[in-house]
């Protein structure tokens, strides 16, 4: 008994640590993001630096982690990757982070993939051209069983209003009367 319940105390205690943990690389690279590199960077939009939604699938971890470490370097080396990224951006050199670790640099890819919006292409109709309204205009000839019911509702409210009009023109009558 005493082993079973040790043994689900340890698996609730591993279950919360890696839940923080996967928390926590999140958590890091948001701070990161934010010190670093929301002066030039979004994930979504592009401000003074590319959007950085999907840079993992732009590029490999490796040339991001190089990249971020020293951009004049690879430039000065000329990598195509990042020589193409220096003459799109009007040739403005994003700063060395070299004292950032890797697993710093992975936390903050983890923190872009939490925030990268999927962004559909499609409509959300596919031919809006071919859309019928379901709308459909009242008329005589569709609709009679509605016209009458309407003329016979206001009908019904005009000799309502008249009988009610005559009952206090009869109460008026009978209290001066008196």
């Amino acid at each position: 008994m005493k082993i079973k319940y040790t043994a689900l105390v340890l698996l609730i205690i591993i279950f919360f640590n890696t839940t923080a943990f996967a928390d926590t690389s999140i958590d890091n690279g948001k701070a990161i993001f934010i010190a670093r590199c929301t002066s030039c960077h979004n994930v979504n939009a592009q401000v003074v630096g590319p959007a950085l939604a999907n840079v993992d699938q732009r590029h490999s971890v490796d040339w991001i982690v190089n990249f971020v470490h020293s951009p004049k370097t690879m430039i000065s080396k000329n990598d195509k990757d990042a020589v193409a990224l220096y003459n799109q951006f009007n040739q403005i050199v994003m700063p060395d982070h070299s004292d950032l670790s890797v697993d710093d640099i992975k936390n903050v890819l983890a923190y872009i993939k939490s925030e990268t919006k999927t962004v559909t292409t499609e409509a959300p109709f596919s031919k809006p051209g071919k859309l019928v309204p379901n709308y459909h205009p009242l008329s005589i000839e569709n609709n009679y069983g509605f016209f009458i019911t309407y003329l016979i509702a206001v009908a019904l409210l005009i000799l309502l209003l008249i009988f009610a009009v005559n009952v206090k023109d009869v109460q008026r009558k009978n209290s001066s009367s008196k």
